[in-house]
């Protein structure tokens, strides 16, 4: 990574070319997914250690000494009454997201299922929407929706045809919606619907009762290679218990 004064560190791939000198600047480690999360708004140290689990605190401090140091991030001090110091996004981070959701296009066609070692972190979710909103669909809508996973809230507007998602509580929302990351994964990749998770109450919604089928159709991602619907996971001994009664009616 080259520093600030424009000196090459031993990463850097000393190439005359713009893509060379950006991955100098943006490539290591970790780098792009702390870009990631700031996308959703300023954040304390630790709100990015605990939403980005492996990364360390040593290598989270040093991630973020060098984005500030490259002028990508900046600190600051949240008015009261939290008066917290959090990092926060420039000019210049905030130009990376037509790159980075270009680059999460272009990825999920290698995401396929998730693996078992595989986490599934909210605020990932709610980046990727940026990118797969369906902005044709909303061209005359205003409404805003509150999202609650777990411990974390999320802000999800959508007026003329322009979506924002903020990690903060939601000014006026039509609906607060309460469930797992789970479940926002099986909504959003069409492994369930709607009408089945709030039947199992694995969505709670106050507000717009509508809100949930709305928020997967305009923000739904398309399904991948590999993943299943939960209708189908029908464990193997269920169903040869169900399919025995027509075994005998057809002997």
């Amino acid at each position: 990574m080259a520093n600030r004064a424009g000196k090459p560190s031993p990463r850097s791939y000393d190439q005359y070319c713009a893509l060379a000198r950006g991955l100098d600047l943006i490539g290591e480690r970790w780098t792009l997914l702390l870009i990631r999360d700031l996308l959703l708004g300023p954040k304390r140290y630790k709100d990015l250690l605990a939403g980005l689990p492996g990364i360390g605190t040593n290598l989270l401090a040093d991630r973020l000494r060098e984005l500030e140091g490259l002028g990508i991030i900046e600190r600051t001090v949240m008015p009261p009454p939290a008066g917290s110091t959090v990092y926060r996004l420039t000019d210049a981070g905030q130009e990376l997201e037509p790159a980075m959701m270009a680059l999460g296009r272009w990825g999920a066609r290698f995401l396929g299922a998730p693996k078992k070692t595989d986490t599934m972190v909210p605020r990932a979710y709610f980046v990727a929407m940026r990118g797969t909103f369906r902005s044709e669909a909303a061209a005359e809508l205003r409404v805003t929706y509150e999202v609650r996973i777990g411990e974390l809230v999320f802000e999800v507007r959508i007026e003329n045809g322009r979506l924002t998602t903020r990690e903060r509580e939601a000014s006026n929302p039509d609906a607060v919606m309460t469930m797992d990351v789970e479940t926002l994964n099986a909504l959003l990749f069409k492994l369930t619907t709607p009408a089945a998770a709030l039947a199992s109450g694995r969505v709670e919604i106050k507000g717009d009762p509508k809100a949930l089928e709305q928020f997967v159709t305009l923000l739904g991602f398309h399904r991948l290679t590999g993943m299943v619907a939960e209708a189908s996971r029908q464990p193997a001994h269920k169903a040869a218990v169900a399919a025995r009664p027509a075994a005998r009616r057809a002997g």
